[in-house]
């Protein structure tokens, strides 16, 4: 892994979806009426046959995207991520995830990413798709992963949902890092603390898990691609080592990463304190900054080094974790 500050990139989705269906006859590339925010500008100029402007009705372009996959055809369905779950959600599940057909909904700007306001944050997005049976949820955290989402998913049998930042994407992984829909990723190894972070919020775990280590805490940090179907095996076998467990996700703590943690250590038995990281049940509100956002709603690295410290009872008062300045335009407006 790459050591913070991160670089970044630009546009790495749009550039994958592109190769890959160079070679895929078979993938059409469906927007909703955001096409140059949803980085498939870069199909459209090169593939426009097979390119559909769906305009702003999610629903409809819901509903379309099935009868495309039920003709052969592997539809890629883009919009933000709000726009991608809760408006057509009745289309999805009677169009998309009841038969069983493989389309790919990628919802952009999960979470507290966009200063967009309630209307636009994607806070319950995992908690509606993880809800519907055959779908499978994923959430990927870096530029590398980004690159090799399309190809991951292009033959899994049924829907998928895929949430992805917007805007400059950091560099956490080496090159040689594969996405695996099968396996998360135990990324350092403790026995204090077992962290599980999911997309934007892997790079918070993993400083975290710096700070707690320079006193002392013994910090697993394990990265979770895929939220539905959970790896069990791999979170049971993580949790079990530790005294405690923390979740992190840009999405409310009811429904996501933290309630799929929380029922899979409930459901193998192990008696483990858990501490859920995420939007407590509130809707955010519009911001210019993306980081002060993630502070104010309790999604920054101080914020799960006082809960790890505070979980463990460890005496005195929780290290200070450094602050990192953004990248100049790391904060993508709508």
């Amino acid at each position: 892994m790459h050591e913070p500050p991160y670089r970044i990139e630009q546009k790495p989705y749009g550039r994958a979806l592109l190769e890959l269906a160079r070679e895929r006859p078979e993938i059409l590339c469906l927007s909703g009426d955001l096409t140059r925010q949803c980085e498939i500008d870069l199909f459209q100029n090169e593939l426009p046959e097979r390119f559909i402007h769906a305009g702003m009705a999610e629903a409809n372009m819901m509903s379309m995207a099935g009868a495309l996959a039920r003709c052969g055809h592997i539809p890629f369905v883009h919009t933000f991520g709000v726009f991608a779950t809760r408006r057509p959600y009745d289309q999805i599940a009677n169009a998309i995830a009841y038969p069983g057909l493989p389309v790919r909904i990628i919802g952009f700007m999960p979470g507290v990413s966009t200063p967009g306001g309630p209307s636009h944050q994607a806070i319950d997005d995992v908690a509606l798709m993880r809800a519907l049976p055959n779908m499978t949820v994923v959430d990927v955290a870096d530029a590398v992963e980004v690159s090799q989402v399309t190809r991951a998913i292009v033959d899994v049998p049924g829907p998928v949902y895929v949430r992805l930042k917007r805007g400059e994407i950091p560099v956490i992984f080496d090159e040689d890092h594969q996405l695996d829909l099968d396996r998360a990723n135990v990324l350092t190894s403790g026995t204090d603390v077992a962290l599980f972070a999911s997309g934007m919020m892997l790079a918070a775990a993993l400083a975290a898990a710096r700070v707690l280590g320079a006193r002392g805490v013994s910090t697993s940090v394990v990265n979770v691609p895929v939220i539905k179907p959970i790896d069990r095996a791999t979170v049971e076998a993580v949790a079990a080592e530790a005294r405690v467990v923390i979740t992190a996700e840009n999405h409310s703590i009811i429904g996501g990463l933290g309630s799929a943690v929380a029922e899979t250590i409930a459901e193998a038995g192990l008696g483990r304190p858990l501490r859920r990281i995420g939007l407590r049940d509130t809707f955010a509100e519009g911001s210019l900054t993306g980081p002060y956002l993630f502070e104010k709603y309790g999604l920054s690295t101080q914020r799960l080094v006082d809960t790890a410290w505070a979980a463990l009872g460890q005496a005195g008062p929780a290290p200070t974790a450094p602050v990192t300045a953004p990248e100049t335009g790391e904060y993508a407006p709508v």
